[in-house]
């Protein structure tokens, strides 16, 4: 039988997904492909008679870029309510319940597709990135239930555990082959990238502060252009050091491979075509350092590969149980909770380290995913700036957690050429300078709120009186847009308030600040049709900033109008 697996993804979690679902497919002998909804041909659907829909919500409940295509021709009123009368389908949803429209995509989605008469084989699933498990919470079992579902719907679909991998490999003896082009390593993706040059890279917090945020200023390609609000893709690369210790553990098990080993893909599957970085010869030691993510806490399926060949019976039975609905709990305090990483993993389960094959290191890895920052200036200002903050921080394990993104842009220097891709921001925002905003960003969640204010600064139009609150800790160790803040107030372009929360015995968080300036905000919202802008951690920042606006206006109704509105709007990140 053929079953369609569909996704639409942000990040790259959905496909992640959308993966998973068709090769446990194949258990129950499934044909058909899985890809981005954009890359399907969709006037093909009305054949289709199962598909498995994955579907991440990005920004304010918008579905991702890869299924705008597909999603605006479903919308299409010219649509028989019937078209779809021959689908069966299931469809799941990855979103974050800090935000309001949660998971709006996949619901949105599943609802359209019932319009046009097609039948759901099970509820749909929606999974939260704020669970205290993860998005495999709801995932696993969601899983679960669709392939029990259709071994009852369709009983002569045989269960086998099938151990084939997705790509066939061809090992060189020489090095000759390979191409030392290393453009479709550094950026493996459709759409061409441009090219940007450090100009400046440095720390804008105090040298004894828990925390390093780096502004970071880049010179843009001739005629770039964007808009406030809009975000930089980046995509980056593990350091030398961890490439070298993936194969200090590797080689302390004498495989017959190394990172010189130059390896090429062929396709295993005529319904799985190889990834770019895989379809021309290439060293095992430049995969390391471009392509697989080193840094990243496995998927569960990585405990199952490497299960496959494990000699020894303990930890074959720890790997196994690991792939397990039961065993997620346990796979959540050994791996996620902590962060270790997947090098980490093959260090502690040695036996199975040791009986690696490159098939199974080839499907152990995740490949890096591009990484989104907020522009934190416009055009005119004459770079493109970012502000970054380096992720570090402490788990029980006794090495420090470092985020691969945030210390590779660390240690950019000036005259790098780093590659990107300008793309349009989750925000809304207003174009008639005449329309407020109150915008809310403690931390480097200000970067999107400095090139609005930038763009109303260099505008020759007078812009009316908007509001901007910013927290950190200190005034003194980490209020990184102070220049900033004072230039904007002295020309009139908005009020700039500021919370410190260390300062002072009592914390004042950005909420306390809105709460005092509670008479501003009604006039502003209620008599001048003010757009409310909160950026940020998604922790328990957006949350508290709700409640604040909302008793300044006394009116919970109004305040889900506005969402609905988009006069409330927000970007967070965990």
């Amino acid at each position: 039988m053929r079953l369609l697996v569909l996704y639409g993804s942000q990040t790259g979690t959905a496909q992640d997904v959308a993966e998973k679902i068709w090769r446990e497919s194949k258990n129950y002998s499934f044909t058909g492909p899985f890809m981005s909804m954009d890359d399907y041909d969709i006037q093909n659907l009305i054949k289709e008679q199962l598909v498995v829909f994955v579907a991440a919500t990005t920004g304010q409940g918008e579905e991702p870029d890869n299924m705008k295509k597909f999603w605006k021709f479903l919308l299409r009123k010219s649509l028989p309510t019937n078209s779809l009368q021959n689908l069966k389908f299931a469809c799941v949803g990855l979103g974050d319940s800090s935000y309001a429209k949660y998971n709006f995509a996949a619901k949105k989605l599943n609802k359209r597709l019932i319009q046009l008469s097609a039948s759901p084989i099970i509820p749909i699933g929606l999974c939260d990135d704020q669970h205290d498990h993860g998005m495999a919470a709801s995932l696993l079992p969601w899983i679960q239930n669709l392939w029990t579902t259709f071994k009852q719907t369709y009983p002569y679909l045989k269960e086998t555990i099938s151990n084939e991998f997705c790509y066939k490999w061809t090992v060189f003896e020489s090095s000759s082959t390979f191409n030392s082009d290393l453009s479709h390593l550094k950026w493996p993706f459709k759409e061409k990238p441009l090219n940007f040059q450090v100009i400046e890279n440095v720390r804008t917090t105090s040298e004894d502060h828990f925390q390093d945020v780096r502004l970071i200023k880049l010179k843009f390609p001739p005629n770039s252009t964007w808009n406030p609000g809009d975000v930089l893709q980046v995509r980056p690369c593990n350091s030398d050091e961890k490439v070298d210790e993936l194969f200090e553990i590797l080689g302390e098990h004498n495989l017959p491979f190394n990172k010189n080993t130059v390896v090429e893909l062929k396709q295993n599957h005529e319904d799985l075509p190889v990834p770019l970085p895989y379809q021309h010869p290439v060293t095992l030691g430049l995969l390391a350092k471009y392509v697989w993510d080193l840094t990243s806490v496995p998927r569960q399926s990585a405990f199952g590969l490497l299960a496959l060949n494990c000699k020894d019976e303990l930890e074959k039975e720890k790997l196994e149980e690991f792939t397990t609905s039961e065993g997620l709990e346990e796979v959540i305090a050994y791996a996620n909770r902590p962060r270790r990483s997947i090098l980490e993993i093959l260090y502690d389960f040695r036996h199975a380290t040791a009986a690696l094959t490159l098939p199974i290191l080839f499907e152990l890895f995740q490949i890096i995913q591009p990484r989104s920052f907020s522009i934190a200036s416009v055009v005119e200002e004459g770079s493109l700036n970012l502000l970054v903050a380096i992720v570090e921080y402490k788990t029980k394990l006794s090495t420090p957690r470092r985020g691969l993104c945030s210390n590779w842009l660390k240690n950019i220097v000036i005259g790098d050429e780093i590659l990107g891709t300008i793309k349009r921001g989750t925000f809304i925002i207003p174009k008639d300078f005449s329309t407020p905003l109150i915008m809310v960003g403690p931390g480097t969640g200000i970067a999107p709120f400095l090139s609005v204010l930038m763009e109303r600064e260099y505008s020759a139009e007078i812009p009316t009186e908007s509001m901007v609150f910013f927290g950190c800790r200190n005034k003194d160790k980490d209020f990184f847009c102070r220049e900033y803040f004072e230039r904007f107030e002295s020309k009139g372009i908005a009020k700039c308030l500021t919370a410190f929360s260390r300062d002072q015995e009592n914390k004042i968080y950005v909420q306390h600040l809105i709460k005092d300036y509670s008479s501003s905000i009604r006039d502003l919202i209620l008599n001048k049709n003010a757009i409310i802008l909160v950026a940020g951690s998604s922790n328990n920042m957006p949350k508290s900033v709700k409640e604040a606006f909302t008793e300044v206006l006394e009116d919970e109704l109004f305040i889900e109008k506005m969402i609905k509105t988009n006069r409330y709007q927000e970007e967070t990140w965990s």
